[in-house]
């Protein structure tokens, strides 16, 4: 079965909102067996809207619409939906009982405006929101089916858990697919394929090889599809053992994780701890690695250090080697790790120093000149980075290379253990 998403909303085509629901439908929808053939973005605009649908239905079984289901009048999809299916309207008495309830709830007024989102095109089947005042509306048209739901994320996701895929899985018999993710680092793209072309040629046309890049690491996905989901996973697997086996060194783990989280597991295994010491990232890296449950079993905290005043009195670098070597330099990062290692006292540290841009370079120290160390109790590798002048991009950027940094001080003292 092939699925189309289609969000709907001004903000999202200026860029003044991220469209994430797209990407976490497509998640869900591929997890049950279903593919989505495209995910289109369209303005409130009721002839972009309408030829959407219209190109929509020629390419899909199943198209999921988002947003536009508001009371303001910028909120034209519900109509531009009568429209495109030749309807006229109702008044839900479900919708209709949400609303109240809602404005009950938080004792305001319900508005004329208010009620009139219980109206509905009068051949669709509702699905009540119980999380908000838009209904999710269900259409069957010509052997095809169109759903629309609100563009709140959090009651397009109730939503679809609570409603729609269940309903999608009760109603069609939906394929097996199997996914199987490698995540791997110290390798690029291209070195990666050449080594493992020759696995790549023998799998079966039911099975795909997908490369993933992004800033120092490459995620391999197989993905298969077939109706027997057991023997889909075995197959996977078993290539996947030979890719592994083909690269064992660049290989972190076969799971569908962060880089960051991957880490943090290796080190949480070998009951190990961690602390930072940013200053051009920022709080970038803690910020990377507190975002997962669980990280401070691993994770002890850290010090964003711009001023040298503050490298020197939270981290303990010395006030010489700032006058002689600068903040950017390899001295100073090297005396960063070490303290936060002392200071902190864990296991192992990552510091990092850096001109992030797009001012504040020099003829010897241009911007995107960025200085990493990591650190254990016996042993600190320093090393220097030239980025680009994108600020952003930068601290990416040093945050993905002192990561990969600090897991090939792990895997060298893992092999001495």
């Amino acid at each position: 079965m092939l699925a189309e998403i289609i969000t709907i909303g001004d903000e999202i085509l200026i860029g003044q909102i991220v469209d994430t629901n797209s990407a976490w439908m497509a998640k869900q929808l591929n997890l049950i067996g279903v593919s989505v053939k495209q995910i289109t973005s369209v303005s409130d605009d009721e002839s972009h809207i309408l030829a959407s649908l219209t190109q929509a239905q020629e390419r899909a079984d199943l198209i999921l619409i988002t947003g536009g289901l508001g009371p303001t009048k910028d909120d034209i999809t519900k109509k531009t939906l009568a429209k495109y299916f030749d309807m006229g309207f109702r008044r839900d008495e479900g919708a209709l009982e949400m609303v109240t309830s809602i404005f009950k709830k938080y004792n305001r007024p319900l508005l004329d405006i208010n009620v009139q989102q219980a109206d509905v095109p009068d051949g669709c089947e509702v699905i009540v929101n119980k999380n908000g005042t838009a209904p999710c509306m269900w259409f069957e048209h010509h052997d095809k089916i169109f759903i629309s739901m609100p563009g709140v994320p959090y009651e397009m996701m109730y939503l679809m858990d609570d409603e729609i895929l269940p309903r999608i899985k009760s109603k069609f018999i939906l394929p097996s697919i199997v996914h199987k993710t490698i995540l791997t680092a110290n390798i690029g793209e291209s070195f990666l394929a050449k080594e493992i072309e020759e696995i790549e040629d023998q799998l079966p046309q039911h099975i795909k090889l997908a490369y993933l890049p992004k800033l120092g690491q490459v995620r391999l996905r197989l993905s298969a599809s077939g109706a027997n989901e057991m023997a889909l996973s075995a197959e996977v697997e078993s290539y996947a053992k030979q890719i592994m086996e083909k690269i064992p060194k660049f290989v972190v783990v076969d799971e569908d994780i962060p880089f960051e989280k991957a880490v943090l597991n290796i080190m949480k295994s070998r009951g190990l701890t961690l602390s930072t010491a940013e200053s051009c990232t920022g709080g970038y890296i803690a910020h990377l690695i507190t975002q997962h449950p669980g990280c401070s079993s691993v994770y002890w905290g850290g010090a964003v250090a711009y001023a040298y005043e503050l490298k020197e009195s939270i981290l303990g670098v010395k006030e010489q080697t700032l006058n002689t070597f600068g903040a950017v330099s390899e001295e100073t990062v090297t005396e960063m790790a070490e303290g936060a290692i002392k200071q902190f006292k864990t296991d192992y540290s990552i510091a990092v120093s850096g001109i992030a841009g797009p001012d504040g370079g020099t003829a010897d120290k241009p911007v995107g000149t960025v200085w990493i160390a990591v650190s254990n109790k016996n042993k600190t590798i320093a090393k220097v980075f030239t980025f680009s002048n994108k600020r952003i991009q930068n601290i990416e950027r040093s945050a993905a290379s002192a990561l990969t940094m600090l897991l090939n001080l792990l895997k060298e003292d893992g092999l001495k253990e």
